[in-house]
């Protein structure tokens, strides 16, 4: 297939996946509103949190988050977590692998990772259309939380942190779901996944909580790049080299895990039987 009816193809997938979204609409825009209610309850707890503190005497600060700076972490946490999560994503490719409805992408011209890749795409656009707006009222509400905007450069820094998020989050769970060709029940490794990956991506509290031997640990990971980098950038916590830096480690996470998804693709259809419908 050439590149031409490559990106032909893909597009086509997007439009169609759009519109197939864009039939849920109202149920995209109940699922956000419900998104924001985790964040009240944070604003309450921190903010007891530090009441707490403040009434004995202690420091106003927890590892360098003044209370503000918390909430305005989970708001960002929560806008990141958006980008990277991938619900049913691996679930889908494990069950396509175990029923044998794997067989209609290798039947067609169609990539299946590709097909995967331009359906979420799609569901993320769909999902920021509907969400812009109580995104917006959320955020311009809790502004003072915010220590500043950042500067050009890490604003863009901030955009390529959340779509690196996205890409690390789809090849993250995309490589999950392909284990599948080996152990057709994969059910319980996506739940141990996902309580890692709640803890280790910064979205249950922020790294700098933990001790300075974890966060060696988890700098060797790709998981803080789905939450707490991009939040880190946010509230203006590295500066311009250390954000590059970060970000290089992050396209390379992207490039590897690119490179397993395709391996191990190519390694599980060679195994694969094509059982059931």
């Amino acid at each position: 297939m050439s590149l031409t009816h490559r990106l032909r193809v893909y597009w086509l997938i997007l439009r169609t996946s759009m519109a197939e979204r864009f039939a849920y609409r109202s149920d995209f825009a109940l699922g956000t509103l419900f998104r924001f209610l985790p964040i009240i309850t944070q604003i309450f707890l921190w903010g007891a949190i530090f009441r707490t503190m403040g009434s004995q005497g202690g420091a106003d600060q927890i590892a360098g988050y003044r209370y503000g700076e918390m909430v305005a972490y989970y708001l960002m946490a929560m806008l990141a977590r958006a980008f990277s999560s991938m619900p049913g994503l691996s679930s889908g490719i494990a069950r396509d692998i175990r029923e044998g409805t794997l067989k209609k992408y290798l039947i067609q011209p169609i990539d299946m990772l590709g097909y995967l890749f331009w359906y979420r795409v799609a569901h993320k656009l769909v999902y920021y259309f509907v969400a812009t707006i109580p995104f917006t009222i959320v955020f311009y509400l809790c502004r003072s939380y915010f220590p500043g905007w950042p500067d050009a450069g890490q604003l863009a820094g901030l955009f390529v942190a959340l779509n690196m998020a996205f890409l690390l989050g789809f090849l993250i769970e995309s490589l999950l779901g392909l284990i599948a060709f080996w152990f057709l029940e994969v059910s319980s490794l996506l739940f141990i996944y996902m309580m890692l990956n709640y803890f280790l991506s910064g979205h249950m509290i922020p790294l700098d909580l933990l001790p300075a031997w974890a966060q060696w640990i988890i700098d060797f990971l790709p998981f803080k790049f789905l939450a707490y980098f991009p939040c880190a950038l946010a509230l203006n916590k590295y500066d311009h080299v250390r954000m590059m830096h970060e970000l290089s480690i992050g396209a390379g996470w992207i490039v590897g895990l690119l490179i397993l998804n395709r391996w191990v693709f190519a390694r599980g259809l060679r195994r694969y039987g094509a059982y059931g419908g």
